[in-house]
């Protein structure tokens, strides 16, 4: 059998002890598609590639004796999300009527461009536009 390596991330994880206000974040603000929210444990976002956001409460997710092993993270983390080309000038302009802090903004008019704000949690969020990264 040949070694093929994974095809692409299935799903990310972010942890928040206030689940409520960044389940509304990533719902509201960003538009994701929320997919379940029943445990309290967990908030789980359909992203439109098909990957999936997971939202986890540090203090539960850590527990052991769950279906999964446990797992967490101190601090905040960081998750970038693509968008086309012209749709960062749009959420700029978003982020600013919804006022969230735009942390930092390098697009300077080129093919490629990044956005970075805060979720309620402290965790790093940036949308990219175009290829940051080298083939």
């Amino acid at each position: 059998m040949s070694f093929q390596p994974p095809r692409r991330v299935y799903e990310t994880v972010l942890y928040a002890e206030d689940l409520d206000a960044t389940t509304a974040f990533y719902r509201d603000v960003l538009g994701l598609r929320l997919v379940d929210s029943s445990s309290g444990l967990v908030s789980a976002f359909r992203v439109p590639d098909g990957s999936m956001l997971l939202i986890f409460d540090p203090r539960r997710s850590c527990v052991a004796g769950r279906p999964a092993p446990s797992h967490g993270a101190g601090g905040a983390g960081h998750v970038a999300f693509q968008v086309d080309g012209p749709e960062l000038e749009t959420w700029r302009a978003r982020l600013r009527q919804l006022g969230i802090s735009i942390e930092q903004d390098r697009s300077d008019g080129d093919a490629t461009g990044q956005l970075y704000f805060r979720d309620p949690a402290g965790n790093s969020v940036e949308l990219v536009r175009g290829e940051l990264w080298p083939d």
